[in-house]
């Protein structure tokens, strides 16, 4: 029977693992599909389209995967989707943001609402949350791709703002305006990217509790495994998750 349980606890695992990668995968086609909707469907002609399949790529994406929410954007089929920010605070009153792609913003706002009430928060208004964070462009590049030095020497000459060196990646900072011509210029040097992205980053991160905490994640966790998120950003301090 420990055999059994052992199996039955990896084919467990492995499962949910499996779900969480499509699920991965199903928002970076739907960012891959508006992307080229919205622009050209040229990478190469389309900064934001370019970045969302380097994206794509670095999670390990199948290129058949790609190719076919790229051709999806050409196909009309009724489904037009809608960038959507919400607004509002979680538990232990953290601030939170979640953006979303839909098709139906009836079905997301109630989705929504419900989360946000069944993890002890509350939906707010337009700018309720958003005060407490700022919006910063952020390039993340894998450290194998070049090093401490030649980065900063890089960034600098690109125009960004600043580059912090974890452990496993850099993480370039700009001007959300600037960020894809920036982005044009490191590529001159870099052929690889881990994500580039838009973000809401806290002005002034709160630490909780363990306990409170662990709330918080089950909240993001609860968010994130909702279809029409794309992202969720709060001003709670989760350093252990920067690697």
């Amino acid at each position: 029977m420990a055999g059994h349980s052992h199996w039955a606890g990896i084919k467990h695992k492995k499962g949910r693992a499996d779900k969480q990668k499509s699920k991965i995968f199903s928002k970076l086609s739907k960012e891959i599909t508006v992307a080229a909707k919205l622009g050209d469907s040229n990478p190469e002609m389309n900064s934001r389209l370019r970045a969302a399949i380097q994206s794509a790529r670095a999670a390990n994406m199948p290129k058949e995967n790609i190719e076919r929410a790229i051709d999806k954007s050409t196909v009309s089929n009724g489904e037009d989707f809608e960038s959507l920010r919400y607004e509002g605070f979680g538990p232990s009153k953290i601030a939170v943001i979640v953006e979303t792609l839909t098709d139906n913003k009836n079905r997301t706002a109630s989705n929504m609402r419900t989360l946000f009430q069944k993890n002890e928060g509350s939906l707010g208004t337009s700018g309720s949350a958003s005060h407490n964070f700022t919006q910063i462009g952020i390039i993340k590049i894998h450290k194998d791709e070049i090093s401490d030095e030649k980065i900063l020497d890089l960034v600098i000459d690109a125009g960004a703002q600043e580059c912090f060196s974890f452990s496993s990646f850099h993480e370039v900072h700009c001007n959300k305006n600037e960020l894809y011509n920036i982005k044009q210029k490191l590529e001159s040097k870099i052929n690889n990217f881990l994500s580039t992205n838009i973000e809401w980053r806290s002005i002034n991160k709160i630490k909780l509790s363990k306990d409170a905490e662990d709330k918080v994640k089950h909240f993001i966790e609860s968010l994130n495994d909702d279809d029409d998120v794309q992202k969720v950003y709060t001003n709670l301090d989760l350093m252990e998750d920067i690697d």
